[in-house]
């Protein structure tokens, strides 16, 4: 499936009405978009169990699936993330 720009402005909308305060798109969606089966995306600042809320949303609205990583606490993958991922916000 093509990942578009309208697809991310919506994660990106909706994850800020989730209280988002970075946004960093990864992996295939980047790569290469129009054959990523899958959107990778970074976060910070939606808590708790809510992340999950938020990427089941996204999944079921844009019918395909979206992972979803905490950026906190920082790790060496996360700092991977941050070097080589696209910000979004």
């Amino acid at each position: 499936m093509k990942i578009t720009k309208e697809m991310i402005d919506r994660i990106v909308s909706e994850a800020k009405n989730y209280g988002a305060t970075r946004i960093i798109i990864f992996g295939s969606a980047v790569a290469a978009p129009e054959t990523a089966r899958d959107i990778d995306i970074a976060l910070d600042g939606i808590r708790g169990w809510r992340i999950f809320e938020f990427a089941g949303k996204m999944e079921e609205e844009l019918n395909i699936p979206l992972d979803v990583v905490s950026l906190s606490p920082s790790s060496r993958f996360t700092r991977h993330i941050e070097n080589y991922g696209q910000i979004l916000l």
